[in-house]
């Protein structure tokens, strides 16, 4: 039986539950507010996520409480189908975007994984964020035989070392720290 993914958020849904825009999730992270610590998001393909559960509290943690829209909430939950609340990071399950299945199966270049999701071979996404999609884990490896028999040129031989760290939660690879841009780089957002 298939795990229940949980809900999330990006920078765009975690906007749209404040009714602000979504800039302004990137100044409650900047270091001069420090009023969200980047240490509640989960990082994939370089960008910050959010359980939905954290994203709906965050509103009462702060100096100047911020109302939820439980509008947008529940139609984020909508969007994103049958699935369950988490509030820690650490409570969800391994969860990739387009940076980590290259390193997965060691593709030569982000276009073959492009041209694999684009021609419909490569297993429908679990979210779409801010524009991103993404994938939990087992969905991906769940796809490999299908891969391999639909493939013309690539062996879509899976790295175990990569499974296995982004299982664990130490995967350091590409996509695992977010690219801190702008004036906040000497920082380190």
């Amino acid at each position: 039986m298939r795990q229940l993914k949980p809900y999330l958020v990006g920078h765009q849904e975690f906007a749209a539950l404040y009714g602000v825009e979504p800039g302004m999730v990137g100044q409650w992270l900047s270091p001069s507010r420090r009023a969200l610590d980047p240490a509640t998001a989960i990082v994939v393909s370089g960008v910050r996520y959010w359980p939905l559960g954290f994203a709906a509290r965050y509103g009462t943690t702060t100096p100047r409480f911020k109302q939820v829209n439980v509008r947008v909430k529940e139609r984020l939950i909508a969007e994103q189908g049958e699935g369950w609340e988490a509030n820690l990071g650490d409570e969800l399950p391994p969860i990739v975007g387009q940076q980590e299945i290259i390193q997965i199966f060691h593709l030569p270049a982000q276009g073959n994984l492009a041209t694999t999701i684009a021609t419909g071979r490569f297993p429908h996404r679990d979210w779409l964020l801010s524009g991103s999609p993404l994938w939990l884990l087992d969905t991906v490896l769940d796809a490999v035989s299908a891969l391999r028999e639909s493939a013309r040129s690539l062996p879509w031989e899976t790295d175990e070392a990569v499974i296995a760290a982004l299982r664990n939660g130490t995967y350091d690879g590409p996509g695992s720290k977010v690219l801190t841009r702008g004036r906040h780089v000497a920082k380190g957002l």
